[in-house]
């Protein structure tokens, strides 16, 4: 032992390991989607264990940097970031992580076959999956809001496999007064009266406090118009390109850029808008609404990166446990260990069949074969599903890390980054708590509770008497006729235990369909 020299933890083609994946795939794909999409996810997978890990690496060593002047002092807010950065922006645009369910050559099951391709791609770029998160729901608000000739500019980068001609967007939201609660946004409209390549109608005035993916070439931002009312009411949506064609900002003034726990590859910035030309998208109002075809893309994303995230750190501590010995034998001898590892992969394979469940709604919503009470359902079910795995992310990063024992706990070992990024996928997009609150809304606002409960009762899992499902059945129950005759304020209370167990319900019901 005295030479003795610990081996670390290896990939292999990640799609080729992933049996949980394959097996889900091969299931719930029809023949003539897996006849492409199978060998391109090999394809990927072998991909994220080599090229796109070097690259995401040098990302990760070389964080984006912001230059606030030239050499002469000229203002130039130039955030540059590494060649690494720019080859995973160029694989995306290559696989159509984006583009795939734009083209909708398989119908529905298109967003399951980018999804899956999402999720072997995100946990080895780096968090670039952040900025295709917002280009996608980008691309889906420009389909339902933005008049022809917007669609015709814009839409045509935003869905191309083309990296020559790929955009990214970002989505700017955050103000300082708040970051779920929009309707104290003082980012102002005023009619713009000169011209633009985009045609824009005007002039945006305000502070942005985070702006993920701001190099991107375009953003979409709530602003609100001179003369409309106070409150999220008098919200509107905005697309702005961010530089003109001499390649400078649209007088945007980037201040610094965020140092943030993790995510260190992905650029982030505080901005002001002063004067930057923006058009409306849809007419004037509605802007929460509009938005919110945005946040449901960008919430499925988060889920499915999450989900991605548990399966790399998974996939690190398995191999680890079979190089690593300890009293006498490897950590995966160990029955206690094997327990462990055993607990970490159901959460995880929940987390999986659920994130294509609800993909699958999605699917079916964009090309018009979804029922009214299945929309209901993604409604609701969309922020469950990113609550639920965003915890799932933080659970498993910390179990993973402590399998490394002290290693796990060395920078440069690399495993302390799964615990700081994996804290992002809970915060992005939404905390458990306005999640938990936005799923009351559905309840109070679209009549989801009856539909949700009406889909249990239809689970091949209820009909079979599975017994983790009447269990959990029963507790739901117990609750709902505790909280029938409740104030608000009691729903809000037992909130977050809802919102899990409805989780937990949908979770079972899935595994016990797919038999994982």
């Amino acid at each position: 032992m005295k030479n003795f020299y610990q081996e670390g933890p290896g990939l292999t083609n990640t799609y080729r390991s992933d049996e949980t994946l394959q097996k889900f795939l091969k299931k719930n794909l029809p023949p003539e989607v897996q006849k492409e999409a199978l060998p391109h996810l090999d394809h990927l997978g072998e991909r994220a264990a080599t090229d796109m890990l070097l690259w995401a690496q040098d990302a990760e060593a070389q964080p984006p940097q912001h230059i606030p002047f030239d050499p002469w002092g000229r203002r130039i807010d130039e955030i540059k970031t590494c060649e690494g950065w720019k080859h995973l922006d160029r694989v995306a645009a290559e696989e159509g992580i984006v583009a795939t369910a734009y083209e909708r050559k398989f119908g529905a099951f298109s967003r399951v076959y980018q999804m899956a391709l999402l999720y072997l791609y995100s946990p080895s770029s780096a968090i670039y999956s952040c900025p295709l998160a917002m280009t996608d729901g980008a691309a889906r608000a420009l389909e339902l809001y933005a008049g022809q000739d917007l669609k015709e500019r814009a839409l045509p980068h935003l869905v191309t496999r083309d990296p020559r001609h790929f955009w990214t967007a970002g989505q700017w939201m955050t103000e300082r007064s708040g970051g779920s609660d929009v309707s104290g946004t003082a980012t102002d409209g005023h009619p713009f009266s000169g011209s633009s390549p985009f045609s824009a109608t005007h002039s945006l005035h305000g502070t942005k406090w985070f702006t993920s993916a701001t190099t991107s070439q375009v953003a979409l931002t709530l602003a609100r118009p001179d003369g409309a009312p106070a409150g999220s009411r008098g919200l509107s949506l905005f697309y702005l390109e961010l530089r003109n064609s001499q390649a400078q900002l649209n007088n945007i003034q980037i201040h610094r850029l965020k140092d943030k726990l993790g995510t260190k590859a992905l650029p982030t910035a505080e901005l002001s808008l002063l004067g930057t030309p923006a058009r409306i998208i849809g007419g004037e109002g509605d802007g929460i609404k509009k938005i919110a075809s945005v946040l449901n893309i960008t919430r499925i994303y988060n889920s499915i990166c999450a989900t991605g995230h548990m399966r790399r750190a998974l996939d690190l501590a398995t191999d680890y446990s079979r190089k690593r010995t300890a009293f006498g034998k490897t950590l995966i001898e160990h029955p206690l260990h094997q327990e462990t590892l055993r607990s970490l992969e159901e959460d995880f394979r929940r987390s999986l069949v659920f994130c294509f469940f609800v993909a699958k709604l999605l699917g079916q919503e964009e090309v018009g074969e979804i029922s009214a009470s299945e929309r209901i359902l993604l409604r609701t079910l969309t922020p469950i599903l990113k609550l639920y795995t965003g915890k799932k992310a933080v659970e498993i990063s910390s179990e993973v890390v402590e399998i490394f024992g002290g290693a796990g706990y060395v920078e440069d070992t690399g495993i302390p980054r799964l615990l700081r990024d994996g804290q992002v996928f809970s915060i992005w997009e939404g905390t458990t708590n306005v999640l938990s609150l936005d799923m009351l809304r559905a309840f109070e606002k679209e009549q989801a509770l009856p539909i949700l409960l009406e889909h249990f009762r239809n689970c091949a899992a209820m009909k079979d008497s599975v017994v983790g499902f009447v269990e959990k059945w029963t507790t739901l129950q117990k609750i709902i006729s505790q909280l029938a005759k409740a104030a608000p304020e009691e729903w809000e209370r037992h909130a977050r235990r809802l919102a899990f167990l409805v989780a937990d319900l949908i979770t079972e019901n899935l595994l016990y369909e797919n038999s994982l």
